[in-house]
């Protein structure tokens, strides 16, 4: 993938309703670089929750995500973020203006080719009933053995697969129930390598694991981060204190921009989440 890969929000004009909302998304490459890869460019306007059609979900954003940097979306639960990345991709269209990707209003483009070039690692990955091999190529029929076993090892899922009965061939389960959630994550990322996307999209990825598969789940992720535009949403302040840039989201709207040390002197809502999370872990020994 490009490190030249951009993704940017612009504030777009609001409506007086407060269902209006802007934002803006772009993967385009700085004329000056050497790369060749074209040009990304979006933006993304209102975007509804179909649960409650009439309250907006985000309202004027302004996001600029540079070549291969690693933005992060924090705040309460229903500030917006997850709505954010669904617009992304495509899961709905806005209600007011635009999201373009390479120029090209993404109302406009086949769903499949868009999310054929981002890679999404949820918090909890779908694990189907077959094989190792099966798991990892999923979408991508046509990728040989070889490839697949490259991904899992960058993700560090070859050490645990080759561990198995039957290695890569053992069947891992309906939900993968043979695995435990690290190994399920790994799984999820050896996927995102082998689609080698030039937009990668964070959701939670390892907010429900355990010290060590966290660590095992964080080393993977670093490699899977190099050269891509990354989009991280995260509840664990201390899974993002390190990316290029954290944005705070309240009620669908970013309220707060920095990186951390910047962010917690402001005292603001981010301080006050920080403070909550890191005195909760040092009561419990984390």
């Amino acid at each position: 993938p490009s490190s030249d890969s951009t993704v940017l929000t612009r504030r777009l004009p609001s409506a007086a309703s407060t269902s209006k909302t802007s934002t803006g998304w772009n993967g385009s490459v700085d004329s000056s670089a050497a790369s060749t890869r074209p040009a990304r460019r979006g933006h993304s306007s209102t975007g509804r929750r179909s649960s409650r059609p009439a309250t907006a979900a985000l309202s004027d954003l302004d996001l600029d995500l540079q070549p291969g940097s690693r933005v992060a979306l924090v705040g309460p639960s229903g500030a917006g973020k997850s709505t954010m990345l669904q617009l992304l991709l495509r899961f709905y269209d806005p209600d007011a203006g635009e999201i373009l990707f390479d120029g090209v209003d993404l109302r406009r483009t086949d769903p499949r080719q868009l999310r054929r070039r981002i890679a999404l690692v949820p918090q909890d990955p779908v694990i189907f009933g077959a094989d190792a091999w099966e798991n990892i190529r999923y979408g991508l029929p046509d990728v040989d053995d070889a490839a697949v076993r490259r991904a899992a090892e960058a993700a560090h899922a070859a050490e645990f697969l080759d561990q198995l009965p039957q290695g890569f061939d053992t069947f891992l389960g309906e939900r993968g129930i043979r695995l435990s959630g690290g190994q399920r994550q790994r799984i999820a990322i050896a996927r995102a390598i082998l689609r080698d996307p030039a937009v990668l999209l964070l959701d939670e990825a390892t907010s429900s694991l355990d010290a060590e598969s966290e660590r095992l789940v964080q080393e993977a992720l670093e490699q899977l981060m190099q050269g891509r535009s990354t989009l991280i949403i995260a509840h664990r302040l201390a899974t993002v204190r390190k990316v290029d840039r954290i944005l705070v989201m309240d009620q669908g709207r970013i309220v707060a921009s920095g990186r951390h040390d910047e962010l917690v002197a402001e005292h603001g809502l981010y301080a006050r989440l920080a403070e909550l999370q890191f005195r909760d872990a040092g009561a419990s020994g984390d």
